[in-house]
């Protein structure tokens, strides 16, 4: 979870020990030892309201569904204090948000930066637990459009696997973790356009980068995604600057009332007119 540059700070700093000495970089092990180490705690980030704008799809007083944008980071961290979506509901709920704690007020749960779509946020205690245990608890429907490369064989399925941190690459995951915790991904065709293929996926579980890593497990990764696909160029005829990947629909119980809500946001501008330039190559090939 942690970089080696950070590792070896915690080193100089003696915050790793060996049989209770703290230890140097280059210490060898001969087995049987006992290691520790303390990890300091992150540093809270100052939280700023911003007028960033919404588009939100629904609002009352217990919750607020929006249709987040590409390019919005859901939470503020170490080197990326603003711009964020707890900035802006900030702005919205008010300053003294802070349902849930004061660092990621009212999120349940993440859509990962350049991915688009349906995200849910409470504004109350309850309502914040009642969201996290339909999510624990899978009572969720997650519904995504993927653009990938290729053709999927069968072209509908389920793709099940472990999903843990990559051995080496920290900052991926991995489909064949050491160690992992299950994910299940159901996806079928919705339409072929020439070297890429549009998919219809649900996630059953929602571990990072799911979808993402599920797709480039089998061959066929998120068209415009740098970090688990590699650039293509001239197969398309409008190059992505982000991973086609937008959260189409999300249902779920309203965690006060119980009424069934569903929720779809539409397809981002930049999707849509890559998805219509392939048409329009299709049709003249």
């Amino acid at each position: 979870e942690h970089s080696r540059a950070r590792w070896q700070e915690w080193i100089r700093r003696d915050r790793v020990r060996v049989n209770g000495i703290p230890c140097k970089a280059g210490h060898w092990l001969k087995g049987g030892e006992v290691i520790e180490f303390e990890i300091p705690p992150p540093a809270p980030v100052e939280l700023r309201p911003e007028p960033i704008d919404l588009d939100i799809l629904f609002e009352d007083d217990h919750l607020l569904v929006l249709n987040k944008p590409p390019g919005l980071v859901v939470h503020p961290a170490p080197g990326h204090p603003g711009g964020t979506l707890v900035n802006a509901l900030l702005h919205h709920c008010g300053p003294r948000f802070s349902v849930g704690g004061d660092q990621r007020p009212g999120i349940v749960h993440r859509l990962d930066r350049d991915t688009s779509g349906v995200l849910v946020v409470a504004k109350t205690e309850d309502a914040l637990r009642g969201l996290a245990a339909q999510f624990k608890n899978r009572q969720v429907r997650k519904e995504y459009l993927a653009l990938v490369w290729g053709h999927p064989v069968p072209a509908e399925g389920t793709i099940e696997t472990l999903l843990g941190r990559h051995p080496r690459e920290r900052k991926k995951m991995s489909a064949r973790p050491r160690a992992g915790r299950p994910a299940v991904t159901h996806y079928e065709t919705a339409q072929s356009l020439g070297p890429v293929t549009l998919l219809r996926v649900r996630i059953e579980t929602g571990r990072t980068h799911q979808i993402r890593v599920h797709q480039a497990y089998r061959g066929h990764p998120v068209v415009g995604d740098s970090q688990y696909g590699r650039a293509r160029p001239g197969l398309l005829p409008v190059e992505p600057a982000r991973q086609m990947l937008h959260a189409e629909g999300l249902s779920f119980r309203h965690p006060a009332t119980g009424a069934d809500l569903e929720f779809h946001a539409p397809m981002p501008p930049d999707m849509r007119a890559l998805l219509r330039a392939l048409s329009r190559t299709d049709d003249h090939s």
